[in-house]
């Protein structure tokens, strides 16, 4: 169903982009703490440069891996959007919380943060997902 792969598209970007926002040393901070240890270092045992490298790998890689999801955020966002947009035009039916069915053609849909929106012809607003048939 079209409404599962927007709401699943949409809770993938959330979880992603709460992860990317946790790192929060980039290069010039990793640069200044090295050349500081680098300074400060113990003249009688100074330390391998192979660590250092090492470590400069270790980040590189971490920082490639958190602009890959940032890019794979952005194409998740415009995928949940040209889904979202499929709906417009067509008719949800549902059973609201009260127990009264409910039939309404969409007129616009919004993504929020915990998946999509449909607002129908009539003004109600229902988020999708389980339980909303789209026809």
């Amino acid at each position: 169903m079209v409404v599962d792969s927007v709401n699943a598209a949409q809770s993938t970007a959330n979880s992603s982009s709460t992860s990317s926002t946790s790192a929060s040393i980039g290069y010039n901070d990793f640069l200044q703490l090295l050349i500081a240890q680098m300074r400060n270092q113990d003249p009688t045992s100074p330390t391998d440069m192979s660590q250092y490298m090492s470590q400069f790998a270790q980040l590189s890689s971490v920082e490639q891996a958190i602009q890959t999801n940032l890019k794979l955020d952005a194409l998740l966002s415009t995928s949940a959007l040209s889904q979202a947009e499929g709906l417009i035009g067509r008719t949800a039916s549902f059973t609201a919380e009260d127990g009264q069915s409910s039939t309404g053609k969409i007129t616009a849909v919004h993504i929020i943060q915990g998946g999509a929106v449909a607002t129908l012809d009539n003004g109600v607003q229902v988020q999708l997902g389980p339980g909303i048939t789209i026809s």
